[in-house]
């Protein structure tokens, strides 16, 4: 008899997004990891904090984060 197979949780995506206790996905800008003395200070702020992601891309995401926030 074939067990059911375990829910796992992608660690690439544990590492790139947050849900929220609403059940928003977060995500970091891109572009902060170099070159960062040709950015202005308000743009390195900017980058700085989370952002939502698109409400389409937040089912797969969620499906990948099984023990995350419903």
């Amino acid at each position: 008899m074939r067990r059911p197979r375990l829910t796992k949780t992608r660690k690439s995506v544990a590492r790139r997004f947050k849900i929220t206790a609403n059940g928003k996905v977060m995500r970091n800008h891109a572009g902060k990891r170099h070159l960062l003395r040709k950015k202005d200070a308000r743009h390195r702020r900017r980058l700085g904090s989370e952002v939502q992601i698109d409400p389409s891309d937040a089912k797969r995401i969620k499906k990948n984060l099984p023990f995350g926030a419903r």
